[in-house]
């Protein structure tokens, strides 16, 4: 009876710990449990990534029953726009490290002086952006190699999505900055209000049932373009209207040149770190596809099934980054790293599970989405070769965040230079063709390079140097 009287407890405590992790309504990370600390921050961030998951799955569905040329133009759509998530993820990163010095230093006015001007520098890039977008939507399709067929069918789709810009950067740096501030739950309600929003619209808009018109592809970029919409409108309510952490008033509007170069110098390092990596996700597919089509087809299908995985795992990252961030602007830099190991071991065993999944079951996972025999055999190479390192992946994505999270951009860039692009790219080339291992020797050089990052990452961070970061 004892015993059963303690789990009933524990479980209580759990669903009670949840729903404040849900709600938000603890916001003090720089005292107290460092485990319920990264519990409150992480939770929110989990389902916050898991919802941008589900998002990206529910809306090829619609559009591939649309045709191939609704799924090529959204794939060369997509290849564009990596650019615009690439910019507006820097910029993120930049914010929640700006804001979450500001928040642990107990200065919510410069917290949100820093806000504004990381705005103000997203809507001069987003217009730059949109106006290409709206002119030159035909032109970008060409560019990319799609066909006169392609750009006649989807060219709308494409001007509709850059064009309209501003609400995905908004929608992910209005984030970092409520992550920044300890309030991921409001992030996360941003998040699911838009996604929510976008899942319900792309059947409604794309085949119109009822008296609705069909409108095809350029239904699912309206359905795109005003879920993200909302979520900013929700964003922009909180930051001037509502009583949270963080909240814009007149006196923080002025322009200030010092602040936006601050976060500009931090922004840089962030995307050229998403650069990066993004550069050499795309030799890799080059390389694959020197062994045919079935091969791309396994590894498309398994990465999709590892970001799926990877995400929610990306959601302890951030919240080490946050916990990192306000506790060196509480000058406790001791808390800081406890916080990141804690993080990193949190995430390990997250992802050992998931690693245990894929070793087991990868046969069955990757038959959920296709039976072809050749694709399936490469697909359950590359989950099986890719989970033997995620236990090196849980600490390099937590390691990575943290130096982000303290102002330190320049550090993961130069890990990612490393072991990306002089390591992993060269290391690809000489396993799958020197040695002809074929699509398995890119499969083990990633896992190979993913763990050098995180070994890398760990030395660099025992030396302590982010905790002088001054921003």
């Amino acid at each position: 009876m004892p015993v059963s009287t303690s789990i009933v407890s524990r479980i209580s405590a759990f669903i009670k710990l949840f729903r404040i992790a849900v709600a938000g309504t603890e916001k003090e990370f720089t005292t107290g449990s460092i485990n319920r600390a990264i519990f409150l921050l992480s939770i929110p961030m989990i389902l916050e990534m898991a919802m941008e998951s589900l998002f990206a799955v529910v809306d090829i569905f619609f559009v591939s029953h649309l045709g191939i040329n609704a799924i090529t133009t959204v794939g060369l759509t997509e290849s564009v726009l990596t650019l615009v998530y690439t910019c507006s993820m820097g910029l993120s990163m930049a914010a929640t490290a700006v804001v979450a010095r500001r928040t642990g230093e107990k200065n919510p006015d410069e917290a949100a002086h820093a806000a504004v001007q990381a705005i103000y520098i997203a809507l001069a890039i987003t217009v730059v952006i949109g106006i290409a977008g709206i002119l030159f939507a035909k032109n970008i399709l060409a560019v990319m190699g799609a066909s006169q067929e392609v750009i006649a069918y989807g060219h709308v789709y494409t001007k509709i999505l850059i064009g309209g810009n501003v609400v995905i950067v908004l929608l992910f740096l209005i984030n970092g900055i409520f992550r920044g501030a300890g309030d991921a739950a409001l992030a996360m309600r941003s998040l699911w209000i838009a996604n929510g929003l976008n899942i319900i619209l792309c059947p409604l808009l794309i085949t119109g049932p009822g008296p609705l018109p069909a409108l095809g592809l350029k239904g699912a970029a309206l359905a795109t373009f005003i879920g993200r919409g909302a979520g900013v409108a929700y964003q922009l309510y909180h930051l001037f209207g509502g009583k949270n952490l963080i909240r814009i008033a007149r006196r923080h509007l002025l322009p200030d040149g010092k602040v936006m170069a601050a976060i500009l110098k931090i922004a840089a390092g962030g995307t050229a770190q998403m650069l990066i990596a993004s550069a050499s996700w795309i030799f890799l597919v080059r390389i694959i596809s020197h062994f045919g089509k079935d091969a791309v087809a396994g590894y498309t299908i398994a990465i999709r099934v590892v970001i799926f995985t990877i995400l929610p795992a990306w959601g302890m990252a951030n919240a080490a980054a946050a916990l990192v961030g306000q506790n060196l602007g509480a000058q406790q830099p001791d808390r800081a790293e406890r916080s990141v190991w804690r993080a990193a071991f949190l995430n390990m065993i997250f992802l050992g599970i998931v690693a245990i999944v894929f070793l087991t079951a990868a046969p069955v996972i990757i038959r959920l989405f296709t039976e072809e025999p050749v694709v399936v055999n490469y697909g359950v190479q590359c989950l099986r070769l890719m989970s033997l390192g995620y236990v090196f992946y849980a600490y390099g994505m937590v390691i990575t965040q943290a130096f982000n999270g303290a102002g330190d951009t320049k550090t993961p860039t130069l890990i990612n230079l490393f072991s990306l692009w002089m390591w992993q790219m060269p290391l690809a080339w000489i396993l799958a063709i020197w040695f002809n291992a074929g699509p398995q020797g890119v499969f083990w050089a990633i896992a190979i390079s993913e763990s050098t990052v995180a070994v890398v990452g760990i030395f660099l961070f025992r030396r302590g140097t982010w905790k002088h970061i001054k921003i």
